[in-house]
């Protein structure tokens, strides 16, 4: 089956709203999020791999693939559905041969450049961004929405946007053929979760209807 890159969280511990990240991320699944991204920049390699077993047991349950942000061998270690990479981590070409045909393989890209040889080198999908300021990831390069077309032009890989992403700009980018909209604080930071993911991904499809 297809993967469907709808809703896409990126998780954030320091900014859940939840006691724990299990329970937030099965509020952001049952809202409508369609994929989980497990980031944990500043973890020991037993504190992520001890995490994602935990997040695992409830994407499973909701048959929704986990993401392992950065860590190949936790990825593998605990059969997690893929991997997602930024510029400045192992190429993508290695990690495509290390985790093989059957993981999926995301690749954070700014340009049509590093677009089109992510996916050269095997990416799945391509998370583009910060199409927006965030406070996630202040340091990070900007994407304008002429660029973002091009990107979208330059390959035939699913796009999802990231980077400032709110109800307030979510409905902008169906219409420019992105597949989905990549999320950390407008769902994981809201007071009610479920309630924030479903208000997004409802605003997204009804952006794809063609008027």
């Amino acid at each position: 089956m297809k993967p469907d890159y709808s809703l896409y969280l990126v998780t954030d511990r320091m900014r859940m709203s939840t006691q724990t990240l299990p329970e937030a991320v099965e509020q952001a699944i049952i809202g409508g999020c369609t994929m989980i991204q497990l980031r944990e920049k500043n973890s020991s390699a037993l504190t992520f791999y001890n995490l994602a077993l935990e997040i695992k047991k409830v994407t499973d349950r909701y048959n929704i693939p986990l993401i392992i942000n950065d860590r190949v061998d936790i990825a593998m270690a605990m059969d997690a559905a893929g991997v997602h990479i930024g510029q400045r981590d192992i190429p993508a070409g290695v990690v495509r041969k290390l985790i093989g045909k059957n993981r999926l393989l995301g690749v954070s890209v700014t340009s049509v450049e590093e677009a089109v040889k992510a996916v050269k080198d095997g990416a799945d999908y391509l998370g583009a961004g910060a199409v927006f300021p965030t406070g996630t990831k202040p340091d990070a390069d900007f994407v304008s929405v002429r660029e973002l077309q091009r990107i979208r032009r330059s390959v035939n890989v699913p796009i999802v946007v990231i980077g400032g992403i709110s109800k307030e700009n979510a409905m902008l980018f169906g219409p420019l053929g992105i597949d989905g909209l990549a999320v950390v604080s407008a769902v994981i930071a809201q007071k009610d979760i479920r309630a924030a993911a479903a208000a997004l991904k409802s605003l997204f499809i009804i952006s794809k209807i063609p008027v």
